[in-house]
């Protein structure tokens, strides 16, 4: 059964005190759930009848039969899906020496959780395993960015770090930055390993970052001299960004 304080506890991880408080986070969605599961250690499950009866060894603490309007009730999505879950956020461990042999994401101060989540899914996507945060980026854990993964945040670990103390002491890789005035991506050589710099929505990249950066890029655009936007969403830029780099690796 469904209990008030059960609802007023599932609706509290919406603010990020109470999910760190409780170190757990809240995902929704048939598939969503369903692909997540077998990754993270499930503290509640609230499903309808109808999903659990096409699931096979669901894992979980605690399973809450849904009635007819339990889902609605601990929902924070406008359109409820079968199932909500509670999952307990890992405790990844960032070991630098790791990352020396790949590409991985360094995110400055993003603030939308929408675009967190679409960058945590481009990681997936480019296999990109790690993704580092200023501690100004938005939350991982936040319900809109978890949705926004699709289901990536199971296999790419998001770090938060301060950015400036820990970028400065990476000297094995190139250090990458997206810029507004920076070289042509196209044009410059790029390293199969490495560390990806890309900034905030409105700032970009910020002075205390920037000065670590050993090459700066440009995504030029078509034509160079014709007028255009001022500049690309964060995600889609990091999309075309990643996009090259493997690109490079599959011609050498």
């Amino acid at each position: 059964m469904l209990s008030k304080n059960k609802i007023k506890y599932i609706r509290s991880l919406e603010m990020k005190k109470f999910r760190n408080e409780s170190g757990c986070f809240l995902a929704e969605g048939n598939k969503l759930v369903k692909d997540l599961i077998p990754f993270f250690e499930c503290e509640c499950l609230i499903a309808k009848p109808s999903w659990l009866a096409i699931q096979s060894d669901i894992q979980t603490k605690e399973l809450i039969l849904a009635q007819e309007n339990d889902i609605e009730k601990v929902s924070l999505l406008k359109t409820p899906q079968d199932v909500v879950a509670v999952f307990r956020q890992p405790k990844y461990i960032l070991n630098n020496e790791s990352l020396n042999n790949e590409l991985s994401l360094v995110l400055d101060g993003i603030q939308d959780p929408g675009n967190l989540g679409t960058i945590v899914r481009l990681a997936d996507w480019f296999g990109i395993k790690h993704i580092i945060c200023s501690s100004d980026t938005a939350d991982i854990y936040n319900q809109k960015t978890v949705q926004a993964t699709m289901g990536a945040i199971a296999r790419v670990r998001v770090f938060y770090v301060s950015l400036p103390e820990w970028i400065k002491e990476i000297t094995c890789i190139p250090v990458y930055g997206a810029f507004l005035k920076g070289k042509n991506i196209y044009k410059e050589a790029l390293s199969t390993s490495g560390l990806i710099v890309m900034g905030n929505e409105g700032k970009g990249i910020s002075s205390s970052v920037e000065k670590w950066i050993t090459q700066k890029l440009y995504i030029p655009n078509y034509p160079q001299e014709a007028e255009s936007t001022e500049s690309l969403n964060v995600a889609v830029a990091t999309a075309i960004v990643c996009s090259e780099f493997r690109r490079r690796q599959q011609l050498y």
